[in-house]
Formats: C-alpha cells, sequence, structure tokens
C-alpha cells in the first residue's frame, strides 16, 4: 500500500481535450498533520476515507490506505473535518500506460491546477505531455492537506 507518484504543475488547458472522465471533489481532513493525514472525499457520487503517512525524503512515495464509505457518511464526515476544504474538478488523461489526474481546483484555491501520476516505481520513466509544466513532487505547499489550511489565492505571488 506504498503511493509512488509525481506531481506537476499545468500549463494550459489542453489536457482537457483528451480527458476521458471528469469528477468534481469535495474534501477535508479529520487530520492535516503530515505523519498520517485522514482524509474525507466525496467525488461524484461516492464518499471515500483515506489515511496516508509521511511522505520519504523524495516525496514520492508514502503509505496511503484508501475504502469507499456510503455516500450519507462522508457528507456527516466532512462536518467534523477541520477548517478548510478542497473544492476541486479532476480530469483523467491517459497517456501511454499510465492515467494522469489533472486537478483544477476552486474555492480557495483558484487558479491552480495541477497533475499527478503515479508509478510503479520512483525511476519509471513515463510520457511527458506538454501540457506538463514544473515538477512540485517535493514541495510540501502543493499536498492537498496543506492547501486547505493555506490556500493558493493567500500565496505571494
Amino acid at each position: 500500500m506504498i503511493e509512488i507518484e509525481r506531481k506537476f504543475l499545468v500549463k494550459s488547458n489542453d489536457f482537457k481535450e483528451v480527458a476521458f472522465t471528469q469528477n468534481k471533489i469535495a474534501q477535508g481532513y479529520l487530520s492535516s498533520i503530515p505523519e498520517r493525514t485522514v482524509r474525507v472525499r466525496i467525488k461524484g457520487q461516492k464518499g471515500f476515507i483515506t489515511i496516508k503517512g509521511i511522505s520519504n525524503q523524495g516525496g514520492m512515495s508514502r503509505f496511503e490506505w484508501e475504502n469507499e464509505i456510503p455516500l450519507d457518511e462522508a457528507q456527516e464526515l466532512l462536518k467534523l473535518c477541520e477548517k478548510g476544504k478542497i473544492e476541486k474538478t479532476r480530469y483523467e488523461v491517459k497517456i501511454g500506460k499510465h492515467i494522469v489526474e489533472v486537478d483544477e481546483f476552486y474555492g480557495e484555491n483558484e487558479g491552480l491546477i495541477m497533475a499527478e501520476i503515479e508509478l510503479e516505481s520512483e525511476e519509471e520513466v513515463f510520457e511527458k505531455p506538454d501540457w506538463l509544466g514544473i515538477e512540485v513532487t517535493n514541495d510540501s505547499r502543493y499536498y492537498n492537506a496543506y492547501l486547505s489550511k493555506n490556500p493558493f489565492k493567500d500565496w505571494e505571488k
């Protein structure tokens, strides 16, 4: 249950032309400390609870456990979450053998568009589409738990 992923900023909306799905996501954190984040998410009409451990030094790998929960329970758990909710639309784009998840943020994080790609190993090579910008894998400011407390709109540009 180790998740290996890389994160990138997105520099254009070209991904929307090749996305095969898109879902609204609302999420909050029951615990946002880096050693163990506990996230509640509603994606479309499904609820999820996710626990993540602290990232390794390179920021690419960490423990992740996720389970689907009833939608009504997810809605109730969101009410218990810490201050700061994440609102976004997730687009999925197939690139080679991978699915790239592109999140377009709203609300307090309006203007941020970020892509994540899950890999089988930290050394795995993958095709990078032209719309991928700079890599932010090792920058904890781009973790959703951080963004829930320190919104993108408040960052100094």
